[in-house]
């Protein structure tokens, strides 16, 4: 009979002890890999989060950035650490939605190999034109594209970048053809924008937006189905009759696939906890970006829908980066 008691006993005995070993997480340094060099997107939302987390623990989140191979070289790292919690990614939409599909061979797969933690944040491309060009909304940018067909060059930070594919979505829905040419980054696309060497850009919204204010680019959408907050007055792609047009850039955590789940739970809470506080959304909303806090199942919802639309993209375009 006693026998028997201590079986009955048993399960009760190792769901309170999992648990309890989750409660000590972390006991050490945890690394955040970042895809990118330091003072993008993706290196500023990481920072922000990996603050927080260190402030909440007591324990330092080391930010290491692995740049290069379109964001390949930190995946790979990342998802051959140990799935222990102590190992993150903050993952861009790029590396995590479009790779996947754009390249043929990858030494990870970049959503089989990963656990996902939260979505922490979004942020739009801004549709942006150089002055010279005889057109102030989307509607007239088509039109001059259909009458001057491959003569109008727009500019992309890379070749399967969002804003490449953005423009690609619009070709196709537009029926419209024009010129690409890739930069390596968002940087010198802009600087090249202003200079008028080529004439349109889906941009990240920060850069952009004091060449827009200074009157010398023109603001004509943003890529998400939301007006952005930090320029209101701009149209969504949508609005300007581009219908289903819904574009965001995205950054969010994710832990080598096989991180335990109480682990992950924790991760999640917390961070949530962190993108919810006033000084985070400010911080955050200097980039352009807005705070979008997920359990790790509407992550990984998000995630598979991401793929699936930028599968699409790429193979009805035949986009190639390798």
């Amino acid at each position: 009979m006693m026998a028997r008691a201590a079986i009955a006993v048993l399960p009760l005995i190792v769901c309170v002890a999992l648990p309890a070993a989750a409660q000590t997480y972390p006991t050490k340094t945890i690394r955040m890999i970042v895809p990118y060099s330091p003072g993008g997107g993706t290196d500023i939302v990481a920072r922000i989060i990996g603050q927080k987390l260190g402030e909440a623990w007591g324990q330092q989140v080391v930010i290491d950035n692995r740049p290069g191979a379109s964001g390949m070289i930190a995946g790979d790292i990342a998802a051959k650490s140990p799935p222990d919690g102590y190992t993150l990614l903050m993952g861009y939409t790029g590396d995590v939605a479009i790779n996947g599909s754009l390249f043929k061979k990858m030494t990870f797969d970049p959503v089989k190999n990963f656990a996902p933690v939260t979505l922490a944040a979004t942020a739009p491309m801004i549709f942006v034109l150089h002055p010279s060009l005889p057109a102030s909304n989307v509607k007239q940018v088509i039109a001059l594209a259909r009458a001057k067909p491959g003569q109008l060059p727009y500019a992309s930070a890379g070749v399967g970048q969002p804003g490449h594919l953005a423009f690609e979505l619009l070709q196709r829905d537009a029926k419209i053809q024009i010129t690409h040419v890739p930069y390596k980054g968002g940087a010198p696309a802009v600087t090249d924008l202003v200079g008028g060497h080529v004439v349109m850009f889906f941009s990240g919204i920060m850069p952009a937006i004091p060449h827009v204010r200074a009157g010398k680019l023109r603001a004509v959408a943003v890529s998400t189905a939301r007006r952005s907050p930090v320029a209101p007055e701009v149209p969504t792609m949508m609005e300007a009759g581009m219908r289903g047009f819904d574009l965001p850039t995205w950054y969010g955590v994710l832990a080598p696939a096989g991180t335990p789940n109480d682990v992950i739970a924790k991760l999640n809470a917390e961070i949530s906890r962190a993108l919810t506080q006033a000084d985070v959304k400010e911080r955050l909303s200097r980039e352009g970006a807005e705070a979008a806090p997920s359990s790790p199942e509407q992550f990984a919802q998000f995630i598979q829908s991401e793929v699936a639309k930028y599968a699409r993209i790429i193979k009805e375009a035949n986009v190639r980066a390798d």
